[in-house]
């Protein structure tokens, strides 16, 4: 099993103040738009999930494996999925990336909900989107719950600043989903992400409730974040649904010897592929090992399990994810694709009424800075934007 625990103080610095660790997230990020816009295309009426969730966990398996295949201090470095693809319909939300016999076929007027993410070297991209199956245009609740979760997003961009809290994020959301009559779905969260930690312990609370409470703390520069909307027309609650659950993370800090030889065999498996960041059963090789192993290793308390949530039978819930980098030239937003053709097909009677969220959401997400030219830099050309042109150049080279 890899150690990703141990990080000695020799090794290099693994934030955003490095510049190959910019690359390497970057570059993360551009693979995950790439399965992100092919999984949304083959989002069609009469798909299947699980065949259309096989395919973007194959696209950023290849594409991952495009890079950085040069070793380093004869290590070979590690990329490839950091969470799998998931396909959640209508009031379904989160982690529904199932099995094949237990899959589920898309239908024209769903609200399908795709989430993904990948890594490089531990340096993690996630996204999510929300469409509409078979394009139509949509003008009651599912238009509601994705307009309110679409700006939500766009407001947490402009507010994800150096000098900001938490705290903004999480307001600003409850005033967005009241104008639009929907609630944030309770219990989600956006986590700061590092290297091979997709879940860090700095948080956005998307819902204020008395049951859970979180730590307000101020943005920093070279910070990265994962920011995660997830809106309902319904009351806001998930609770767990019959459909089995495939998601799952190795609880690096509990060990327990399996009795059984196809639990070990599953255990191994898990430890040798997924050490550390979430994966789909039907990533393991032999289902029937799977099935076996994941009953053993669930009872042992040696996996974390991602459920498959839903809300009340009737209503919809949006989501829409994006990771950001707080970059000493602002915040740079590397994944997250646009509405698009949904810009026109989704229509809703309702907008943001609250007049601080409508300034903020006026405002520019890309506030330019002046910067200083690089000696040789062309015109028009900055500093950043020349060393990250330099640093992808020069890992084309290496891989």
């Amino acid at each position: 099993m890899s150690d990703h625990g141990n990080e000695s103080e020799s090794e290099e610095i693994a934030d955003l103040s490095n510049p190959d660790v910019t690359t390497k997230y970057r570059a993360a990020g551009d693979i995950v738009q790439k399965a992100l816009q092919k999984v949304m295309e083959a989002c069609v009426a009469d798909a299947d999930i699980a065949a259309v969730c096989e395919m973007g966990d194959k696209i950023m398996e290849e594409e991952t494996g495009k890079l950085y295949n040069k070793k380093v201090k004869d290590k070979k470095i590690e990329k490839g999925i950091a969470f799998p693809t998931c396909v959640s319909v209508n009031e379904i939300f989160g982690h529904f990336s199932p099995m094949k016999g237990e899959s589920r076929i898309l239908k024209a007027g769903d609200v399908a909900k795709i989430d993904l993410a990948c890594h490089i070297d531990g340096f993690i991209a996630a996204a999510a989107h929300t469409i509409i199956i078979g394009d139509q245009k949509v003008e009651d609740k599912r238009a509601d719950a994705i307009m309110a979760a679409w700006n939500c997003a766009e407001a947490a961009l402009r507010l994800v600043q150096v000098g900001n809290t938490n705290t903004q994020i999480t307001q600003a959301f409850g005033k967005i989903t009241e104008d639009f009559g929907c609630k944030h779905v309770q219990g989600v969260l956006s986590h700061q992400m590092k290297k091979f930690v997709i879940d860090g312990n700095k948080v956005i609370i998307g819902a204020e409730n008395p049951d859970d409470h979180v730590d307000e703390f101020e943005f920093e520069a070279n910070e990265v974040y994962c920011i995660d909307v997830v809106v309902s027309t319904g009351e806001g609650k998930g609770k767990e649904t019959e459909l089995r659950h495939t998601v799952y993370k190795r609880q690096v800090d509990t060990s327990y010897m399996l009795k059984t030889q196809k639990a070990r065999q599953f255990l191994s498996e898990v430890q040798k592929r997924f050490p550390v960041l979430p994966f789909s059963l039907r990533a393991i090789e032999d289902e029937q090992v799977a099935r076996v192993g994941i009953s053993e290793a669930k009872r042992h308390g040696l996996l974390e399990e991602y459920p498959v949530l839903k809300e009340k039978d009737g209503e919809f819930v949006a989501q829409f994810k994006f990771t950001v980098l707080l970059l000493p030239g602002g915040t740079k937003k590397i994944t997250g694709l646009p509405l698009g053709p949904m810009e026109k097909l989704v229509v809703s009677a309702k907008a943001v009424t609250d007049e601080e969220m409508k300034k903020v959401l006026a405002s520019s997400a890309n506030p330019k800075k002046q910067k200083k030219k690089k000696a040789g830099a062309k015109d028009g050309e900055d500093k950043e934007d020349k060393e990250d042109k330099e640093g992808k150049e020069g890992d084309a080279k290496e891989t």
